[in-house]
């Protein structure tokens, strides 16, 4: 097939465009503007666009199917052409769904957990010699690409429910509809598209609407929206509480027990963790995966890049790396951090990046969410929320609005960075929370 992706330096979109590139099919691909690792990555695959920028011109006859990413807008002169030639034109998930129609497909979906999930269970179908396909939103050890399509008889997908694409005001995870879902919990999100709780809530409904009677649907027991919704609506599908493994730690280490009560050591750590595994759990015996398999696996699992990531490891302290963005998810893995360490300090920092976090109607959610650290640093940039054309924070709001004690907010990055660097860290724990990447400064050398 000759296939074009509009807007292909995306995360997803670009590492689609190596795939279909990986399955011999000729690819092109237009954005005005691609940055790193995905401008890299197409050059060297010989996908970089020869100029940045839309053209109409590249938009012909001959083309099979046109790919839409959530990058462009509905007036895109390469749109527009696809449009007046009649190409089928899809947004990703369409596309992904088209080419897994005939295998069984597996969907997490929930508003934090999504990413990590999806890796436990693409590890333990490795490991396990399972042949799949796959569509996760990290680029994780092991794995080329963050897309795969063959001729597997499996797809394994992290459900997002943001918006298709900009002519598809779905959510992404209701194109696919899965055979086995996982539903890790719902937290307001996506505030700029789905400004009402109850609206976004209501997708995930759709997305249990969207299964047929022989699926089944698994979700976490101990959150009470989920829990709500379970209880309120009478879907087809089969629907399957679970809760988190037991688990110790013990110097350091988790250990998780299994049905029988065996101990397995794990590398991942934090309730929300123990939580994730056992969804993971919870599919993969449904697809036929053995317990003794899944345990094998389990224990070798070191974490999805930016879950909890060690990014430095001295004998009396530890710098983790998460992508945790979401008032549950910085409360949770804070609190994770805290409680493997319990003999060390804490130094916990967030990046105020999305849209919901520096909305200032949100940022009262995150009350106390840093709590479990020993001190609390905020970073927001004023020229994020400018180009988010989003009226300006102070630092004494956001300040107020995390209510933590030892809290510092900086709106430079090379100032928090320099007061990290003079801070005396000896037998402290570090650890890095954001979706954004800091202003780069602790990626310099």
């Amino acid at each position: 097939m000759r296939i074009h992706l509009i807007a292909t330096g995306g995360a997803v979109m670009h590492n689609l465009a190596l795939a279909l590139q990986n399955n011999h099919h000729t690819v092109s691909g237009s954005d005005d503007e691609i940055y790193n690792p995905a401008r890299d990555r197409l050059a060297a695959a010989g996908l970089l666009p020869e100029a940045f920028g839309w053209n109409a011109d590249r938009i012909t006859t001959d083309l099979d199917a046109v790919i839409l990413g959530m990058h462009a807008r509905p007036d895109n002169p390469e749109l527009l052409r696809a449009q007046e030639l009649g190409l089928p034109i899809y947004s990703f998930p369409e596309f992904i769904y088209e080419n897994s129609k005939e295998k069984t497909r597996i969907v997490v979906a929930g508003s934090h957990g999504k990413t990590s999930t999806t890796a436990m269970i693409m590890h333990v179908f490795r490991k396990s010699n399972r042949k799949f396909d796959y569509l996760v939103g990290a680029q994780l050890d092991g794995f080329e690409t963050m897309v795969q399509l063959s001729d597997a008889p499996v797809i394994i997908l992290e459900g997002d429910e943001y918006l298709s694409s900009p002519i598809d005001r779905r959510p992404k995870f209701l194109h696919y509809r899965p055979h086995l879902t996982i539903m890790t919990g719902i937290e307001h999100d996506h505030v700029n598209v789905f400004p009402e709780f109850e609206t976004y809530k209501k997708q995930f409904s759709l997305l249990a609407e969207s299964m047929q009677d022989d699926a089944k649907l698994f979700y976490f027991d101990e959150d009470e929206h989920l829990t709500d919704i379970m209880q309120h609506n009478d879907f087809a599908c089969t629907v399957i509480p679970y809760t988190g493994f037991k688990s110790e730690i013990k110097n350091g280490k988790t250990v998780a027990f299994d049905s029988s009560g065996q101990p397995h050591p794990l590398h991942i750590f934090g309730k929300h963790n123990l939580e994730n595994l056992r969804a993971a759990y919870e599919v993969c015996r449904a697809y036929g995966i053995s317990e003794s398999e899944f345990w094998i696996a389990a224990e070798t699992f070191a974490g999805a890049a930016k879950r909890l990531e060690l990014i430095d490891e001295k004998p009396t302290s530890l710098t983790w790396r998460d992508f945790a963005h979401a008032p549950s998810k910085v409360r949770a893995t804070t609190s994770a951090a805290a409680a493997q360490y319990p003999d060390r300090e804490l130094v916990a920092v967030f990046e105020l990046h999305t849209f919901s976090s520096l909305n200032r109607d949100f940022i009262g959610n995150y009350r106390d969410t840093m709590n479990a650290a020993d001190r609390a640093f905020i970073y927001f940039s004023e020229h994020t929320l400018r180009m988010k054309k989003m009226p300006l924070l102070t630092k004494e709001e956001v300040a107020e609005a995390f209510n933590h004690p030892r809290i510092e907010v900086f709106t430079d990055a090379e100032k928090l960075k320099a007061t990290l660097d003079a801070g005396d860290f000896g037998g402290v724990n570090l650890l890095l929370m954001s979706s954004g990447k800091f202003g780069e400064v602790f990626e310099k050398k």
